[in-house]
């Protein structure tokens, strides 16, 4: 098992607080800090000596406050990414992380923030054609509505994860949503 998948880590409480490389939760477990709730099926690590399970899930043993790391972490370029799921919020076509740019929807020259709202991903063309003017003024609309791009970023980077990760599913209350939309 190579050490360059992802692992949930939880806050004592059970709070997802976003994600450790296998390396680092086998650390964690180490040093006693976390506890091990679920395990990556059957997979380990082995040395020459011993095998030691990979896990899915850890959580803290003690309570880290965090609400005003996350306010601070707000607008990572590849966060905005996975939110508009690599597609120009624009034209609408897919493109890889290295074909994308950020476009601030109200243009900064023109007071617009760097908030997480106000900025979505755009193709280069889209980005150069739109300028420096609203989507309204360049006859460009959003495929995305506002309040979509309000959703918090660290909770789409977790979804992003948890699409092949199952066992992450309950910890992200996913399996609540898709039981709303399978009785809708």
């Amino acid at each position: 098992m190579p050490l360059n998948g992802r692992v949930l880590l939880l806050n004592q409480t059970y709070e997802p607080l976003g994600t450790v490389s296998v390396a680092r939760a086998i650390i964690m477990t180490f040093k006693n800090t976390v506890t091990v709730e679920e395990l990556d099926g059957d997979r380990v690590l082995r040395s020459v000596r011993e095998e030691f399970p990979v896990p899915s899930v850890i959580r803290r043993r003690t309570y880290i406050n965090i609400r005003r790391r996350r306010e601070v972490a707000g607008t990572k370029r590849l966060r905005i990414y996975m939110r508009d799921k690599f597609r120009c919020q624009y034209c609408g076509d897919k493109k890889t992380a290295a074909e994308l740019t950020l476009d601030h929807i109200q243009p900064r020259s023109r007071g617009g923030d760097n908030s997480p709202v106000n900025i979505v991903a755009a193709c280069v063309p889209c980005n150069n054609r739109k300028s420096d003017r609203t989507p309204a003024e360049a006859r460009m609309p959003l495929l995305t509505s506002q309040s979509a791009l309000r959703v918090k970023l660290e909770r789409v980077v977790l979804c992003h994860y948890a699409e092949a990760r199952a066992e992450w599913r309950k910890y992200l209350f996913m399996d609540v949503h898709d039981d709303r939309e399978r009785r809708a």
